[in-house]
C-alpha cells in the first residue's frame, strides 16, 4: 500500500520506518525542516536503540521518503495522523496540531482514503475529525500506539495487540487496516474492532493501569525501606500471580513520557508507615484520570521518569 505518515516525531518517525521495511510505500511529512534533513540521511532526531541503523536499511530500499510538502502525500490511501497533543496550560490535552495536521492534509486527499489517528487525544476527538472529514469523502478511524521507550520498533512491528476503532459498519476501514498490518497479523499478533471512542479511551486506561502498577510498587518500595524489606523479592514474589504479572513492578522515581504526562494527575505520594490508615489512593487517581481524559482535561503532572 502506498501510507503517508503526518508527523514525523518519536511516534511517527517510527511508525513511517517500520510500514516501510514491510513493505508499503511510505511518505512522512513533517514541518520541522531541520527534522525531516535528518531523517532523510538516516538519522533519527531523538535516540532510539537500533533506529538509526533500521531507518539507513529501509531507506536504502527506496519505500521511504520524507518531506515538508503535504501534497506529496496524495497517492497515499491511508494516511496516519502521529503529531503531538503536548499538555496545554490548562492541563488539557492541546489538539491544534491534530486539527492543524488534518486541515493541511486534507485539500490533498482523494475520496475513500483513510486518516488513522495515532496521537494520544481525549475521548470523541476522533467523532469531530470525522465530521470535518466527511466532505472529502475520506474515513477516519483511530489505531492507539503502545509503544515503550527502547522497545519501539519491536513494538511496532510486533505489539501486544492491534486495536482498530472504526465508524458503525466501517468494514472498509478494517480491510485497509488489515491489509497495513497483515505480517503482524499473520504472525498472530491479535486483532481486536472497537467503536472509535472506545480505541481512544483504551490508551487512556492501558496508561492509566501501568501507572496505577508503578505507583503501587514506588508505594510498596518506601514501605520495604521502612522495615528493612527487599522490594526486589517482594515484587518477584507477587508477580508470580498470574492476576498481577511481574511486568512494570520495578520501583522507581515514577511514571513519565509524553503520554503519561498529559493523561495522569499528580503521583502517588507513598506511606511511610507499614500500616497505612487507608489504602495509597492509586486506582482512585487512575480511574480520575481517565474520566478527566474523556473530557479533555487533565491536572498536574506526575513526577517523572523514561518509561
Amino acid at each position: 500500500m502506498i501510507i503517508s505518515v503526518i508527523g514525523c516525531g518519536y511516534l511517527g518517525a517510527v511508525h513511517a520506518v517500520a510500514m516501510a521495511s514491510l513493505g508499503h510505500q511510505v511518505i512522512g511529512v513533517d514541518v520541522d525542516g531541520e527534522k525531516v534533513a535528518r531523517l532523510s540521511a538516516g538519522r533519527a532526531p531523538f535516540f532510539e536503540p537500533g533506529l538509526d541503523e533500521f531507518l539507513t536499511q529501509v531507506m536504502a530500499t527506496g519505500r521511504l521518503t520524507f518531506s515538508t510538502d503535504m501534497a506529496q502525500i496524495h497517492p497515499a490511501e491511508v494516511h496516519f495522523v502521529a503529531v503531538g497533543t503536548p499538555q496545554s496550560a490548562t492541563g488539557a490535552a492541546d489538539l491544534q496540531y491534530v486539527d492543524a495536521a488534518v486541515d493541511a492534509a486534507l485539500p490533498h486527499v482523494v475520496a475513500g482514503s483513510l486518516f488513522v489517528g495515532k496521537s494520544t487525544v481525549p475521548v470523541g476527538t476522533a467523532d469531530r475529525l470525522a465530521t470535518a472529514i466527511s466532505p472529502s469523502g475520506a474515513r477516519v478511524a483511530w489505531n492507539p500506539e503502545f509503544l515503550r521507550e527502547g522497545h519501539a520498533i519491536q513494538d511496532t512491528l510486533r505489539p501486544d495487540r492491534i486495536v482498530y476503532g472504526v465508524g458503525t459498519g466501517d468494514e472498509e476501514s478494517v480491510r485497509m487496516l488489515d491489509a497495513v498490518y497483515a505480517d503482524a497479523l499473520a504472525h498472530g499478533v491479535p486483532r481486536m474492532v472497537t467503536d472509535l471512542r472506545t480505541a481512544e479511551l483504551v490508551k487512556v486506561a492501558a496508561n492509566a493501569f501501568l501507572a496505577t502498577k508503578i505507583s503501587f510498587i514506588n508505594a510498596m518500595a518506601e514501605v520495604a525501606e521502612t522495615v528493612d524489606a527487599d522490594v526486589v523479592a517482594l515484587a518477584d514474589a507477587i508477580g508470580q500471580d498470574a492476576r498481577i504479572g511481574r511486568r512494570f513492578l520495578d520501583a522507581g522515581v515514577g511514571f513519565g513520557g509524553g503520554a503519561c504526562r498529559r493523561t495522569f494527575g499528580r503521583s502517588s505520594r507513598a506511606p511511610r508507615s507499614s500500616a497505612p490508615a487507608r489504602p495509597p489512593p492509586s486506582s482512585e487517581r487512575s480511574i480520575g484520570s481517565i474520566r478527566a481524559a474523556v473530557s479533555g482535561s487533565s491536572t498536574s503532572s506526575p513526577r517523572s521518569s523514561a518509561t
